[in-house]
Order: C-alpha cells, then structure tokens, then sequence
C-alpha cells in the first residue's frame, strides 16, 4: 500500500477524487490549514467542466437576495443552506477578486469575471494551490476501497492503493461524461450501501416530433424574446429549434418541471408564447386590421411580428385559423407536446446523486466514516444562472470544513460579510452583456 495523499507525515494526509470546483475549493481551505493534499482526477487536465462552462461568459454566482436565491435549489433548499450561508455569493465574490479577477454584475444580475473566462481565474486558483502545496495527479480513476478501507486507483502506472486520514469524492454528476463526470461512482457507493437517487438530465432540452420539412428548414434557428409554460410555471427568455426538439435557457429553467411530467404521464403540453409583450386583444386587432389578400406569411411577419422560425413553429400546429382572435390565442399560447429530455450527455447538470439520509450535517458518509461528499455527486439540482457553480463551491467548503472538525483541527473563522455584496462588486446593468 502506498502512503500517496501527502508526503509529509507530520501533517494530516487528505486524498481528494475529483478536481473540480468542489474539489478544488476544498483543497484550498484544507492546504491552507496546514495539511498535505493530493487531488486526484481521471482527466488530463483539472476543472474541464468549469473551463466549458465558462467558454461562453463564466457565470460564478447570482446577485438576488437570500430567500429567492435559496428557493432556487426547490426541496434542497432547507439542507443546503447552512452550507451557502458559510460560503454565500458575496464570499465566492470577495475569493475570485482575491486570486486577481474583478468582478462585475449583469443586467440580469449574474455575477460574471470581468474576463469573462474561467481560464484566467483557474490559472490563478492553481498557481495558488500550487504554492500551498496541493499535489495533483493526473489520469487516475477511482475504483473504490480494498479490504483495509484505502482507496484504490487506476493510473498511469497501473493500480495503485492510497491510505489517508480523510477523503473527499467530489467526482461530479453525469452529465458531459466526455469531460470526466460520468456517474461511475454511483454503483461503487451503492455497493457500499450508500443510496442513491437516479441521475437524470437537468437544465436539458425537450424532445419535440417535429415534422421532417420543419426540422430541415428551422433546426438552428432562435427563438427571441418568447415566453414558455408548463402548468402554472412561466418563463421568459429564448431557446433554440433543433433537430430533437427545443433548447435554451429558457426551456432549462422548465427541465425539472417537464422531466416530472413526462415520468409521470409519458408527455408534457409546453406551451409557447411567441409575443409575451403584447396582449392578445391587441394582437388580434392587428392581425385583424392585414390588408386583403396579404399572404399569411407578410400577415405573421408585419401585424404579429414573428420571425420566419415563429411562423413555422404555428404552422407545426396544424392548418392556421382565419379568425384573428384564435389566431392569437395561438400565438399566445401554443401548444406542443415534449415528448421527452434530451440525455445526460446532453445535459448541462445532474439530478439525483448521494441523497441526503446518507450524509451526516457536515457531508460525511454514514456508511463510511471519514469519507465525505460535495459538488454536483449529492442530491440537489437548480437552474443556471450561477445557483450550480454556488453549491459546488459551498459544499467544496463545507467539506473541508467536516474534515478539519473530524481531525481535530478546528474550524476556519465563519463568514463575518454580508450575504449580498450589495454594490461592492459591481452595479448591476453596467455591464449588458449576459450569457442568457
């Protein structure tokens, strides 16, 4: 058996599976406590998925007040928020300006580097466990315990054992398994008799029959300034037509509330509001007032304002009513039938994962004493908007926090902040550019 977590024997000896912002957010705080680290992750190169996620403007966390933000994790909202209230969105904030990247609110009050990237802020974060001593290895995968109760990887050099005084598994959910978060660890957990809820895709597309002439003309095309509902929940925002079906921000905040519906009834109706900002009297009134003989095309384009993707879309209802009144009920509220969710490997994050019976208040395994639990492996879910990234960093933190209390080694002084960092980051609307 080979003593890897930590070569100095004086200090604690931590073993970390996953170098993500879970993994790495523990890490940090453990290092800086004086203990000796090792991350391990089955990947080339650390955090890929925070590296993607940031390709289009890295979303940190959320500037609403702590009630809406809170509601935002639906029922894991109660066990999780002592976690985030000792890491809350104004802490993240105060640590991502501390490793040299400032901060800015958008209009839609996302909190966002001024980089817009996560590569600079990982290059920093890096070079700062670097220099605490945080020893990373690459390309190891975790197969789980021997008899002993050390861990068992797989890497470079083959199979590998590693005994540490506490470990942390923080291997992510399974969604985009090409950049190491594939949901392995959920049968190795199982056999240990830790319970699992079934990983499923959240913030994914929906899965629409469209016909075959609509998908080759319109698969690609936006969906601007639409609204969407399921029952009672609304939306506003904008997606995309695909091939499958529909995607977007604005379908992702629906995903939970849609993947329910079509477990329990085999589809859901989403309707689409294709002109939110304009009553349906009025809208009828325009429609109404179209020149004779106009072409149904010019009357969508000119009186409703639709682009040409809008216009396919009602056409995809059926044949189009005269009447301008029911044609606007239509476009106000059209119906279409998800028959499905695009799969995990689709998926922007994970449902299910580690439920909350089996961890103790500081994210320990009951089945198994001195491993603990954080990221996206544990049961909760929330839309994007920086709710995701929040709660991998809090429970990263919260983690470490268990362990060092576990050995002995105290707690690290609580948050003396307040939860929003009200305008010292940034005002929002400054910035406009949003990453939807």
């Amino acid at each position: 058996m080979t003593p890897e977590a930590g070569d100095d024997s004086r200090n604690p000896r931590i073993a970390i599976v996953g170098a993500g912002p879970a993994g790495l957010m523990a890490a940090e705080l453990l290092a800086s406590a004086g203990c000796a680290v090792t991350l391990y992750d089955r990947m080339p190169s650390p955090a890929r998925k925070f590296l993607i996620a940031g390709r289009g403007g890295l979303n940190l966390t959320h500037s609403e007040p702590r009630a809406p933000f809170l509601a935002r994790y639906g029922t894991a909202a109660d066990w999780l928020a002592p976690f985030i209230d000792a890491f809350p969105p104004a802490r993240l904030r105060a640590w991502a300006e501390g490793l040299g990247e400032p901060i800015f609110v958008g209009s839609s009050g996302r909190v966002f580097p001024r980089s817009f990237k996560a590569s600079p802020l990982l290059r920093a974060w890096l070079a700062r466990l670097d220099g605490l001593g945080v020893v990373l290895k690459s390309r190891h995968r975790w197969l789980g315990w021997n008899r002993e109760g050390a861990l068992r990887l797989a890497g470079p050099e083959g199979e590998m054992e590693v005994a540490a005084d506490a470990v942390l598994l923080a291997l992510g959910g399974a969604s985009w398994p090409r950049l190491g978060s594939d949901g392995g660890w959920a049968d190795l957990l199982g056999e240990q008799g830790v319970a699992i809820a079934p990983l499923r895709p959240a913030n994914s597309g929906v899965r629409i029959d469209w016909s075959a002439p609509f998908r080759a003309r319109f698969a690609g095309a936006p969906l601007k300034r639409i609204a969407l509902s399921v029952g009672e929940a609304r939306v506003r925002g904008e997606a995309m037509i695909d091939g499958a079906g529909l995607e977007g921000g604005a379908v992702y905040a629906l995903s939970a509330t849609l993947r329910e519906a079509i477990a329990v009834h085999g589809t859901a109706i989403l309707h689409i509001d294709l002109r939110p900002d304009v009553a349906a009297d009025a809208l009828a009134a325009r429609l109404a007032a179209s020149r004779k003989g106009e072409s149904t095309s010019n009357r969508l384009r000119k009186a409703a304002g639709l682009a040409p993707a809008a216009a396919g879309l009602l056409r995809e209802a059926g044949p189009l009513p005269a009447d301008p009144a029911v044609l606007a009920h239509l476009i106000k509220a059209l119906p279409l039938a998800a028959t499905g969710m695009a799969g995990l490997e689709r998926a922007i994050s994970t449902a299910g994962g580690v439920t909350r019976a089996m961890i103790d208040d500081q994210l320990m395994l009951k089945a198994r004493p001195g491993v603990f639990v954080a990221g996206e492996m544990l049961d909760w879910e929330a839309p994007t908007g920086g709710y995701l990234l929040q709660a991998s960093f809090a429970t990263g933190h919260a983690a470490a926090c268990g362990i060092l209390a576990r050995l002995g080694l105290g707690r690290p002084e609580p948050w003396s902040g307040r939860w929003e960092a009200g305008e010292a980051a940034g005002v929002a609307g400054e910035w406009s550019r949003d990453d939807g």
